[in-house]
């Protein structure tokens, strides 16, 4: 049977529709099937920060540098315009509604770094259209950023604006370049991935591992054995926002 080059348009745009709407519920519904599974036996990754041992010294930055090197992050100093992975912020704007009176005379103006939750329920991975990031078994909410489409929804969607965008191109901003790491374009969105890279080598995240004080603890949160169980259950701990529904897997030790 012929068809017309019009019908055949049609046909091939409501074909390419259609594949879209799928992988549009696919990524609603879980983490995409073709995406990287979990690496390690590890069941869900996450991590312990003790918040008096970091404002201890609240002078360093060896995470954050750490993690920068490791991820070729650009060093932008506008702050419209930066990228972060790792950054610092002070407990009173982390933490707006875990102070009392007390708590606030000893907390507020000492900063605390922060990243990516790694959530067990990510709101930006719902958003995404194009499936670009998604959430491995393991609990590691991971980036694709040849998917990535720059719309930003992931941005608006995430409660603890731990995402950037690339509003120029990130490359003349990076002081040293690791070739270990690929470096991003214009247009896309980033965040911290937990050192997937090093996972998948046996080694712990860049900036577990640069903490002079052992301040940042990581493990399996599946495993009662683990030390970050262990610390979760010696100490109390907080986390941020968990009663917005999306499970993070940072803990904060005060």
């Amino acid at each position: 049977m012929k068809i017309t080059r019009k019908e055949f348009l049609c046909i091939a745009g409501l074909a390419a529709a259609g594949a879209g709407a799928a992988k549009a519920v696919q990524t609603i519904g879980g983490a995409d099937p073709a995406a990287p599974q979990a690496s390690g036996a590890a069941k869900r990754w996450g991590m312990v920060i003790d918040f008096q041992k970091c404002r201890a010294d609240r002078d360093c930055d060896d995470c954050l540098n750490a993690c920068r090197a490791a991820h070729n992050v650009p060093d932008i100093p506008e702050r419209e315009r930066e990228v972060k992975w790792v950054w610092k912020e002070r407990y009173e704007k982390v933490f707006p509604f875990q102070q009392t009176d007390y708590t606030r005379r000893a907390f507020e103006g000492h900063v605390l770094p922060i990243l990516c939750n790694q959530c067990a329920n990510p709101a930006c991975v719902r958003v995404c259209p194009t499936a670009a990031t998604w959430k491995r078994e393991d609990g590691i909410v991971m980036m694709d950023w040849h998917r990535c489409i720059g719309c930003r929804y992931c941005m608006a969607a995430c409660p603890y604006g731990s995402r950037s965008f690339n509003w120029s191109d990130p490359r003349p901003h990076i002081g040293k370049l690791t070739s270990e790491f690929p470096t991003r374009t214009k247009g896309v969105v980033e965040k911290c991935n937990f050192c997937e890279e090093r996972l998948a080598n046996g080694r712990v995240p860049a900036c577990v591992e640069a903490c002079r004080r052992k301040a940042i603890v990581f493990g399996d949160l599946n495993d009662e054995k683990s030390t970050v169980r262990q610390l979760l259950r010696a100490r109390y701990s907080i986390q941020r926002t968990p009663e917005l529904g999306t499970g993070p897997s940072v803990f904060y030790l005060i």
